[in-house]
C-alpha cells in the first residue's frame, strides 16, 4: 500500500464514519430522548443495529436538523 492512497474502509470512505449513541443525538439536536426515537421510529433519521445498541450516522444528523429547521420556519 502506497502513501498517497490510503487504506479504505466501509462504504470508500478513507476515513471511519463518526457513530453516535442516543444520548449524544439528543446533546447535539437539543430534542428529548421520546423525539430522537420518534424520527428513528419514523426513519427521518437514519441509524444502525450494533447488538442490541443503537448508533446513529454524525452525518444523519446534518440531514435531519435542516429537515427540522425548514419544519420550525414554516
Amino acid at each position: 500500500m502506497n502513501a498517497q492512497n490510503p487504506a479504505p474502509t466501509r462504504r470508500g470512505l478513507s476515513t471511519p464514519e463518526e457513530l453516535l449513541t442516543v444520548p449524544q443525538v439528543m446533546a447535539r439536536l437539543q430534542l428529548g430522548r421520546s423525539a430522537v426515537y420518534d424520527l428513528l421510529r419514523t426513519r427521518q433519521l437514519a441509524s444502525i443495529t450494533l447488538g442490541r445498541a443503537r448508533r446513529i450516522p454524525a452525518h444523519a444528523l446534518t440531514r435531519t436538523r435542516t429537515r427540522l429547521d425548514q419544519g420550525a420556519a414554516a
